[in-house]
């Protein structure tokens, strides 16, 4: 998305990449769901692993050799801040036309782990919401790996994509929508997954007027790598459509393409 600098404004972010060391108290939320998918894709040998690697950064100071490089405001905070404006500008808008006030999220930049209410925040479990807090953890080497790991092109667009996702789930906690859903009951689960899919593509039809020329397809594409099946099949070599917990790569992509082309809140009602 070359044309971003057309945006000014700036989101609330916080860089604490430069952050010497840092101690996480404990394996977050979005950490234990982690462990279980693992469990469901790789066997209990492999989760008890990550729980035991989870626990021990938990404990372990995380420590950088340079961390001058993150002096100031660079390009990928810039990029990061003017993705979360965006998108809370949409927000604030959808709230106050409804006589509702918005709380804007923050985003927490970090490398390795870092500290969250939600019992912390490290590399392994990806970009991801705490209400505890109403914040965004987001480590951008997390990108690289998917990259690697899922075969996804991880531009620009793929990561607003990943951010605007990421402030879906921080709306549908201040609508009390996050509240409705019991732990482990996998179809409201992928239900929220959805719908903040959705709420993604109308942030990406705002700014359609400056997207680059294969934006679209490459947030498409980043829906479909991070989609339940193509992750059980590239992890597990095999897909099990019973613990799937996010929607399969094809319900991924129709929602976002369904906020992107109606550009409407109403299309992302339907919770299921």
């Amino acid at each position: 998305m070359a044309n971003r600098d057309k945006i000014s404004s700036r989101g609330t972010v916080q860089d604490r990449r430069w952050s010497t060391m840092t101690r996480v108290g404990g394996i977050s939320i979005a950490g234990v769901l982690l462990i279980l998918a693992v469990g469901y894709f790789g066997g209990t040998d492999q989760a008890v692993e990550l729980r035991d690697t989870m626990q021990e950064s938990s404990q372990t100071p995380i420590t950088s050799d340079d961390t001058s490089e993150y002096d100031g405001v660079d390009e990928y905070e810039t990029f990061v801040s003017t993705v979360l404006w965006s998108t809370d500008d949409l927000r604030e808008r959808s709230f106050a036309a409804s006589n509702m006030s918005y709380v804007d999220p923050t985003l927490v930049l970090f490398r390795g782990a870092t500290t969250s209410a939600c019992g912390g925040a490290i590399s392994q479990v990806g970009p991801h919401y705490c209400p505890s807090d109403q914040t965004i953890y987001l480590d951008e080497t997390f990108f690289e790996e998917l990259t690697d790991r899922l075969g996804a092109a991880w531009g620009d667009m793929a990561q607003a994509y990943v951010i605007a996702h990421e402030v879906g789930h921080h709306v549908q906690h201040l609508l009390g929508i996050t509240d409705q859903v019991s732990y482990g009951d996998n179809q409201a689960s992928i239900a929220l997954e959805l719908q903040a899919d959705c709420l993604a593509g109308i942030r990406a039809s705002t700014v359609s007027d400056i997207m680059d020329a294969g934006d679209f397809d490459e947030a498409i594409d980043a829906a479909a790598a991070v989609g339940d099946d193509h992750i059980q099949e590239t992890t597990a070599g095999y897909v099990q459509p019973e613990s799937r917990t996010h929607g399969s790569s094809d319900q991924r992509k129709e929602r976002f393409t369904r906020g992107f082309e109606s550009g409407s809140f109403e299309a992302c009602n339907t919770f299921g």
